[in-house]
C-alpha cells in the first residue's frame, strides 16, 4: 500500500466514526428540539454559538483553526436546520415560481427549509410577519441595476422585520429552448424587462424579438408549454433543468460579472438577536431634520466609531414630500465592536430623528454557509 492509499484509508476510519459521532450528536438535537418546543425557546443561540465556536477553536492548533471554525459553523447550521425542521419551523418564503432567481437564492442559503411561493415581495413579508413563514429571501440589489427599492421601503415600513443574513448570487442568464429547437429557427425571445435589456446586443446581433414577460422562469414555463420551437426564454440553466428545456447559447446577458444580492428576513422577536462582531455588517435605517449638517454629522459620528461605511441609500420618506429616509450598511470594527456598536447607536439617537437597527448580518457566497 503506498502513501496515498494508506491516507486515504486513514481518512475512511475517521468517517466513519466522525459518522457514529454525527448520529450520536444529532439524536442529542433532538432532546434540544424537544426542550425549545416545550420552553418556546429560539432555535438560534447567537451567543451560545460564538461562546462553542470560540472554546472549539482554542482545541485546534494553528493554521487549522480557520478551517475548524469553518466546519463548526456548518455543523452548527446543519443542527438548527434539523431543530427547525423538527419544530415545524421550517418554511421559508419567496416571490415567484420555482426557478426563478429568488428560488434558486432560497435552495442555495437555506437548503433545508421547505420553500414556499408568494405572489409579492409585500406578501412574502406579510408571511414572515404572521408566523407562516419563518424566513423570507428578497432580493436587494444588483450589480448592473442598483438596489431593488421597492423591497427597502418594504422593510422601512415593517419594524417587525430583521435582516438575519447577506448573500451574493452570480446571475447568468442564457437562452432555452424546446429540445430539438435552433438557434436560426427562433424568432421570438420572452423574459423579464431586465433580462431582455441585459441580453439587448445578443438579441439585436441575432434579429430575434424581445418580449416582456412576468420573470424569467415563468417565461421558461411559457416556453415548455408553448410547444413552439420558434420561441425561447432568457432565463437561468436551473430553470432549463426545471422545465425541460435545452440550453442553446450560454450567458446571452452582456454583463459577465452581473450579481444581485438578495436578503434573507426574519421577525425580530423569533431569535436572540447577531450580536457585532469583527467582520459583521450592520444595517441602519435613520432620517434626520431636513437642514444643513445634519447627514454629515451622522456620516461624522460612524466614522469616529471606526465602522467602515459600504453604502449609503436614500428614499423618499413616506407622506413627507421631498424628505428621505437613509440606510447604511457598516462593518462592524475589528475591536470591541459590541462596545462602538453600542456607543454608535447612543450617539446616534441624539443625533437623528429616528434609528432603527434594521439587523446585524453575515455575508458570504451564497450557498458557502447555510442558515
Amino acid at each position: 500500500m503506498d502513501q496515498l492509499e494508506q491516507a486515504r484509508a486513514q481518512i475512511d476510519a475517521i468517517d466513519a466514526q466522525m459518522a457514529a459521532l454525527f448520529t450520536q450528536r444529532m439524536q442529542a438535537v433532538v432532546q434540544v428540539a424537544q426542550y425549545k418546543a416545550a420552553t418556546g425557546k429560539p432555535v438560534f443561540d447567537p451567543a451560545r454559538e460564538d461562546a462553542l465556536i470560540a472554546k472549539n477553536t482554542a482545541r485546534v492548533p494553528g493554521e487549522l483553526r480557520a478551517y475548524y471554525r469553518r466546519f463548526l459553523q456548518q455543523s452548527l447550521a446543519v443542527s438548527r436546520a434539523y431543530q427547525r425542521r423538527l419544530l415545524g419551523r421550517d418554511v421559508a418564503a419567496y416571490q415567484g415560481v420555482q426557478g426563478a432567481w429568488s428560488h434558486i437564492a432560497l435552495t442555495l442559503l437555506l437548503p433545508f427549509a421547505s420553500a414556499k411561493a408568494y405572489a409579492t415581495w409585500a406578501d412574502v413579508c406579510d408571511a414572515v410577519e404572521a408566523g407562516d413563514a419563518q424566513y423570507g429571501v428578497l432580493p436587494f440589489e444588483n450589480s448592473n441595476a442598483g438596489d431593488v427599492s421597492a423591497v427597502l421601503d418594504l422593510l422601512y415600513a415593517r419594524p417587525q422585520l430583521t435582516v438575519a443574513r447577506m448573500a451574493s448570487l452570480p446571475i447568468r442568464q442564457d437562452l432555452l429552448a424546446l429540445p430539438g429547437a435552433t438557434l436560426a429557427g427562433i424568432r421570438t425571445v420572452v423574459s423579464h424587462q431586465q433580462a431582455l435589456a441585459q441580453s439587448s446586443p445578443f438579441l439585436k446581433s441575432h434579429g430575434l424579438e424581445a418580449r416582456p414577460w412576468g420573470n424569467t422562469a415563468d417565461a421558461a414555463r411559457h416556453v415548455a408549454e408553448s410547444g413552439d420551437k420558434s420561441l425561447a426564454a432568457i432565463a437561468s440553466a436551473q430553470t432549463a433543468e426545471l422545465y425541460g428545456l435545452q440550453i442553446l447559447v450560454k450567458g446571452v446577458n452582456e454583463d459577465g460579472d452581473n450579481t444581485t444580492r438578495f436578503l434573507v428576513v426574519a421577525r425580530a422577536d423569533a431569535a436572540a438577536p447577531l450580536p457585532p462582531a469583527p467582520g459583521r455588517r450592520l444595517a441602519l435605517l435613520f432620517t434626520v431634520d431636513h437642514k444643513p449638517g445634519k447627514l454629515a454629522n451622522v456620516i461624522r459620528l460612524i466614522g469616529e466609531q471606526g465602522f467602515n461605511m459600504e453604502n449609503i441609500k436614500s428614499r423618499p420618506l413616506p407622506h413627507v414630500p421631498f424628505e428621505y429616509y437613509f440606510y447604511v450598511q457598516l462593518v462592524c470594527p475589528e475591536e470591541n465592536a459590541p462596545a462602538r456598536c453600542a456607543a454608535l447607536l447612543e450617539s446616534l439617537e441624539a443625533a437623528c430623528r429616528t434609528v432603527r437597527m434594521l439587523g446585524v448580518f453575515e455575508t458570504a457566497p451564497a450557498g458557502e454557509v447555510p442558515m
